[in-house]
């Protein structure tokens, strides 16, 4: 049994002459949840594809569940549970004749065992013979989920399951998924909901082809080094303006009634800020970075490879 399901080292996808992914190292352990971050554009879906099967590197190898990326995809496709940012199933079907539709194409043994355990799992079951094109957002997300995992396979990926759907369908979602991972299944998900990317066991965050950090993350958060000010006050829309022309390096994001400002080099920071603390227009709070200031921090200083 292999220590990391995914083992891939210097994945490389080009197009038109631009590596939208460059070069990617990626390690994830049996049994736990990865989240993969970053702003649209930036490789994830594209990676998440190579990784099943259903694209060939240019560059770069590496094992999926064992087995090589290249030489083995077809196998690795049979194995992987994989569920698409877009809904893709029959709408004119409903739930079971979906899930029955699935079983088919995989030539699965004990067919009827294994729907009748995905309706259970998914609380599928009262309305397993609803049409799928007559579901909300969150029912069509458990019927997706429950389609990809119909052959038990050991690895889930996940891309932007959850984009579109309630709060409430999104916990029961992940609720779902840390049972899956509490069984042994590993999941690696992209997102871009901080409160998920929170719940994962660690995250990859990557922008524009290239993985800027990994790890836990409180670890994330502490290898960005970002010193952090919550500013209120009046006219904060001017504040912001002047800050992003005298503050260049940092970054500026309204959040409600204030301001985060962050920068990773806290002495430039300080000689801009510094004389603006002392207007009492305002009131200048130090903290930690949350998640999402990261994040953005990250996307606003991470060069665009198709600029």
């Amino acid at each position: 049994m292999t220590k990391h399901i995914i083992d891939v080292r210097n994945l490389t996808k080009v197009y038109d002459g631009r590596a939208v992914v460059d070069h990617v190292n990626i390690a994830v352990p049996r049994g736990k949840i990865y989240g993969f971050l970053g702003p649209n554009g930036s490789g994830k879906t594209t990676t998440i594809r190579m990784l099943c099967g259903l694209l060939t590197p240019d560059e770069g190898e590496g094992t999926c569940l064992g087995m090589d990326l290249r030489r083995d995809a077809m196998e690795i496709r049979r194995r992987v549970g994989y569920m698409t940012q877009k809904f893709s199933y029959w709408e004119d079907l409903s739930i079971r004749e979906n899930l029955e539709f699935v079983v088919t194409m995989y030539g699965l043994d004990r067919p009827k065992e294994r729907v009748d355990q995905a309706l259970r799992d998914l609380r599928l079951t009262e309305r397993e013979k609803q049409l799928a094109g007559s579901l909300s957002g969150g029912w069509k997300q458990r019927l997706a989920l429950a389609a990809s995992i119909l052959h038990d396979p050991e690895l889930l990926l996940l891309d932007e399951p959850t984009a579109g759907v309630d709060p409430q369908a999104r916990r029961d979602f992940w609720d779902e998924i840390h049972r899956l991972a509490a069984g042994g299944m590993t999941v690696l998900v992209s997102t871009h909901y901080m409160d998920e990317a929170e719940r994962c066991h660690a995250i990859i965050y990557m922008a524009y082809g290239k993985i800027l950090v990994a790890g836990t993350a409180a670890e994330v958060i502490k290898k960005t080094g970002l010193s952090m000010w919550v500013v209120h006050g009046k006219d904060l829309m001017g504040l912001m303006r002047r800050l992003e022309k005298e503050a260049a390096n940092c970054s500026v994001a309204p959040f409600g009634d204030s301001l985060h400002v962050s920068c990773a080099d806290k002495a430039a920071m300080e000689k801009v800020i510094g004389p603006l603390r002392r207007d009492n227009a305002y009131k200048w709070t130090e903290t930690e970075p949350s998640l999402e200031d990261v994040f953005i921090y990250y996307t606003k200083s991470a060069k665009d490879n198709f600029a």
